[in-house]
C-alpha cells in the first residue's frame, strides 16, 4: 500500500478532494461526503487531519468500521506514525432485553400508565 506523509494528506481538505487519517491509515472519503449519517461538515472541519480521537469518541459501529476500508488508500510513512490510547473495540448496540425470570422496572410502565389514564376516566365519569 501506498504511504503518504501527514503533510501530503493535508493537501487534501476540500469537497472535492477529502482525506483523512485514522489510526495511521489514510482514507479518501470524497465520495462518503454527502452518504456520511453525520453529515459532510463532520468529515469537512478536519479534513486532511488525524480523525483518530473523534472516530472512536464517536463510537462507530462494526458496520462503520467495515465501510471503512472501502475508502482506505494507504499508511501514514513510518517515520510520523502514531501511537494511540484508546480501545479500539467498537461500542456494542444497546438492548433492552431482559433475561426470563428478571424484574425490569421499563415493564411497569406501561401497565402503570393504563391504571392511571383508567383512574382518571374512572373519575371522570363517576366522581
Amino acid at each position: 500500500m501506498p504511504q503518504f506523509s501527514r503533510a501530503e494528506v493535508l493537501k487534501h481538505c476540500s469537497n472535492r478532494d477529502c482525506w483523512i487519517i485514522i489510526g495511521n491509515k489514510v482514507y479518501d472519503v470524497t465520495k462518503f461526503l454527502d452518504e456520511h449519517p453525520g453529515g459532510c461538515e463532520v468529515l469537512l472541519e478536519k479534513a486532511g487531519d488525524d480523525r483518530t480521537e473523534s472516530f472512536e469518541d464517536v463510537g462507530h459501529s462494526t458496520d462503520a468500521r467495515e465501510m471503512s476500508k472501502d475508502y482506505y488508500i494507504g499508511d501514514i510513512i513510518d517515520e510520523e506514525k502514531q501511537t494511540y490510547t484508546y480501545d479500539k473495540k467498537p461500542i456494542a448496540p444497546t438492548t433492552t432485553k431482559t433475561t426470563s425470570g428478571g424484574f425490569n422496572v421499563e415493564s411497569l410502565v406501561y401497565p402503570g400508565l393504563v391504571i392511571v389514564i383508567a383512574f382518571f376516566i374512572y373519575y371522570l365519569l363517576f366522581a
